[in-house]
């Protein structure tokens, strides 16, 4: 193996967004072999490099599921933004339906209003995780805002208003089964568009072109390396396309059913340093 990729959420980082120590060592004594490394992510460019920077891990980055690549010094290296008429085809829809949308651009991270904010993500957070406390819902809506810097519009009227407006992701967010296989099966054939998921009811909207194994063959080739000599390691759908197109596709122990169908290779879960236990299976069994 010549790199390594890894997804964030779900993959690298544990469920208090941080790498681990054991992470760490374990990607970094794959750097001192040789071999590089690369994070592939839905996440934009700040909320991805936050939790990097605070262990020191210095690496091109792939964000928003492949819409936009960045190299070591964080320079623009791809950007695939959608048609904005696609765009907004895609919130009707997704409004219709009553999921709560968050739009990824070149201008920030934009939501519908501070207050609906949270309580649209109350309410998905009961319906997903139907155990947890309110405590606990309320530390993971103040997570999402370390994450993510969030700026509020009142409208999508005042989003449109925006100049020079690129949009890279939507991120909707169904209440229930019923809402969330609605609007899927109402936009799965539409031309302009990509859709995948990270999480319970979610859906994420990409240009047909930002996938992540689109994205990872792109950046391998730049650096004169063939995707077989690629090891690429997530626990979700969107992961889906670069955990198909590597050498070595490593699904995370607590990865998405069709995840681990689909790889031949699975590992421990986030939270027991799956990426670490994935790299050193991998040196020992190339001799590295």
């Amino acid at each position: 193996m010549k790199l390594i990729a890894s997804d964030l959420d779900g993959t690298l980082l544990n469920e208090n967004s941080k790498v681990s120590e054991t992470n760490v060592r374990a990607i970094q004594k794959a750097i001192d072999k040789g071999i590089k490394f690369v994070v592939v992510t839905g996440r934009s460019y700040d909320a991805a490099h936050t939790p990097l920077k605070e262990v020191g891990i210095t690496c091109p980055v792939i964000t928003l599921n492949g819409a936009s690549s960045f190299d070591i010094d964080g320079n623009v290296l791809r950007d695939i933004p959608m048609d904005l008429s696609v765009c907004k085809k895609v919130y009707t829809a997704c409004h219709n339906g009553k999921m709560y949308t968050e739009f990824f651009t070149n201008k920030g991270l934009f939501s519908f209003g501070r207050d609906k904010f949270i309580r649209r993500m109350t309410r998905w957070f009961k319906t997903a995780f139907p155990d947890f406390t309110d405590e606990e819902i309320n530390q993971r809506i103040e997570q999402r805002f370390q994450d993510e810097s969030v700026k509020f519009v009142e409208d999508y009227g005042q989003l449109e208003a925006i100049n020079d407006l690129k949009i890279y992701k939507l991120l909707s967010f169904a209440e229930d089964e019923e809402s969330h296989k609605q609007v899927f099966n109402e936009l799965k054939d539409e031309a302009g568009v990509v859709i995948t998921s990270s999480g319970y009811l979610n859906l994420e909207f990409n240009h047909p072109e930002a996938k992540k194994g689109v994205a990872l063959k792109e950046l391998a080739e730049s650096m004169g390396i063939d995707m077989k000599d690629v090891m690429s390691m997530g626990d979700n759908l969107n992961d889906k396309s670069m955990l198909e197109m590597a050498g070595r596709g490593v699904a995370m122990g607590n990865a998405d059913p069709e995840i681990l169908n689909i790889c031949k290779y699975t590992t421990k879960t986030n939270e027991e340093d799956g990426v670490a236990f994935a790299i050193e299976e991998m040196l020992k069994e190339y001799q590295l």
